[in-house]
């Protein structure tokens, strides 16, 4: 396998550092919330989804703008810079709207950044490595998605001070920005400013059928997964204390990071429609043992399940959108990717949140089961 640019691999680092942060606060919000903020499930899904939505809303535009622009690192900047600003409002919130506040502002700094940094990878390496590439970034990302949890469950054994563990939270986020600043290169050559990209619906049609494919992939996958916020709440009502609630984060981003990029590797050498499926198939099992499995074990179980899932699938959506749109459409195809995905996740928390709390944890995971099993009949249809 030939070697990776230095700035696919530093782009793989900025997303370390900030997911890093972003998970040391994650880990421990849901049950902040509900715990000691009185915050509902229902509130949480709508929380999460209302910041997810939000950030994939925004990267429509800032996908676009990129392509007009004809440059991916101003924006990259400007959204990990915006990102790394707002994890002291965290530490700071006192109520549940105040946390949707923080939430909602962290997310659009996601959004600005997202398209962009994702259309970045596919502009510098070839087609043959693109599925490497992808699989080295959201290794790396998750590698610091199990770091950031397990730095907080430490900390929270220290000082057991969540506010505090959120303001420390900006440490790593501002590493990443750094990283991003002085080590990411563009490809080099002439670039020169496009006339605006056009977003009307004859414009977004002409983004191409294998585009529109990944998207409605994408987007029945997420309402079948929801927010993992729901996992941290599961392990709660399993028995899971609040200090050691970053370990669902950790056991699913362990499995989650472990597999993307040889999964990545492995889609570029025999295809990717057998592991999609198998993707879908191990989501299905994951739902059903994190709904009807006893015990803080089988709980973990199923959250390591969920993690093989997402490095099974999340690379592989995103080299699926690269291959299918035309070169000087490419950020605007991740941005609709994004976008279309994002109003999945907050329908799908929304519904998941409602369950919960009408019926239960079971139904809220049973209903994914059934929408995952549905998806899977029907790519096997095709």
């Amino acid at each position: 396998m030939a070697k990776l640019p230095g700035s696919v691999v530093a782009l793989g680092l900025v997303s370390l550092f900030m997911d890093m942060s972003s998970e040391m606060i994650h880990a421990l919000l849901p049950l902040y919330l509900t715990g000691m903020l009185g915050a509902s499930a229902l509130l949480v899904g709508l929380i999460e989804g209302a910041g997810e939505a939000v950030a994939q809303i925004t990267k429509l535009f800032s996908g676009a703008w990129s392509d007009w622009l004809g440059r991916r690192k101003p924006l990259a900047v400007l959204g990990y810079g915006l990102s790394a600003a707002t994890k002291p409002l965290f530490a700071l919130a006192g109520s549940p709207m105040l946390i949707l506040g923080a939430r909602v502002a962290d997310r659009v700094g996601k959004g600005i950044r997202g398209a962009p940094r994702d259309a970045l990878v596919a502009d510098l390496v070839p087609l043959a490595q693109r599925g490497a590439a992808y699989g080295l970034r959201q290794s790396l990302d998750t590698v610091g998605a199990f770091a950031g949890p397990l730095l907080a469950m430490l900390l929270m054994l220290a000082w057991n001070d969540v506010p505090l563990v959120f303001a420390l939270a900006l440490v790593p986020a501002l590493i990443s920005v750094a990283v991003l600043v002085i080590w990411v290169r563009e490809p080099e050559g002439e670039r020169q400013a496009k006339a605006p990209v056009r977003l009307d619906l004859a414009a977004l049609a002409a983004l191409g059928p294998g585009v529109w494919r990944a998207v409605a992939v994408g987007a029945v996958m997420t309402l079948a997964r929801f927010s993992d916020a729901f996992l941290i709440l599961r392990a709660g009502e399993a028995g899971l204390a609040m200090a050691y609630a970053p370990l669902v984060l950790v056991a699913m981003n362990v499995v989650y990071s472990a597999s993307a990029w040889p999964f990545g590797v492995l889609s570029d050498q025999i295809g990717k429609r057998g592991l999609l499926r198998l993707g879908f198939a191990v989501l299905v099992v994951a739902d059903l043992v994190l709904g009807f499995g006893q015990g803080v074990a089988t709980v973990l179980l199923g959250v390591a399940l969920w993690g093989l899932h997402m490095g099974l699938t999340q690379g592989l959506l995103a080299t699926m959108v690269a291959a299918a749109a035309p070169e000087t459409q490419r950020g605007t195809a991740f941005g609709v990717f994004n976008l279309v995905s994002g109003l999945a996740l907050l329908l799908g928390n929304a519904a998941a949140g409602a369950l919960w709390a009408g019926y239960g944890s079971a139904a809220c995971f049973a209903a994914g089961a059934g929408v995952a099993a549905l998806a899977l009949a029907g790519l096997w249809r095709r």
